[in-house]
């Protein structure tokens, strides 16, 4: 397993036990692929980056980034806002629970975008967390 794929297990299994996630999103609707049109509301997790931290010899260190993408269908941005604001405060929470040999030292919400799609009828909001991912024996 990669440090990726950790912290975007760490990240669903999170977000599905959330009810202030699942009030907004049904948890059918919190899902890894890549279809369009997605369920309205969804939250799709997207794109991700990841970067050594350099921090020490052993490397086991990796900061991590990945785009969790709101879906909502309405020409305002305020449900996407809600649901981003869910997002931040599910990640917020506790730290996360070590994932297949991985630790979350460090998960926040580094930044969130909200975008009305060319369809008027659609809002899409980008969430990006910021993880530091520790390989542990």
């Amino acid at each position: 397993m990669s440090a990726e794929l950790a912290l975007q297990k760490a990240i669903r299994d999170r977000l599905i036990s959330q009810p202030v996630v699942t009030d907004n999103v049904p948890v059918g609707h919190i899902l890894d692929r890549n279809e369009r049109p997605n369920p309205r509301p969804s939250i799709v997790i997207g794109e991700g980056q990841s970067v050594d931290e350099g921090e020490s010899i052993a490397r086991t260190l990796t900061r991590v980034y990945m785009d969790l993408h709101v879906w909502v269908e309405e020409p305002s941005t305020e449900t996407s806002k809600r649901i981003a604001g869910a997002i931040r405060k599910a990640v917020n929470g506790p730290r996360f629970q070590p994932v297949d040999g991985f630790h979350f030292a460090d998960c926040r919400v580094r930044g969130s975008r909200f975008l009305r799609d060319p369809d008027g009828k659609t809002s899409h909001a980008i969430v990006t967390i910021d993880a530091l991912v520790q390989e542990v024996a």
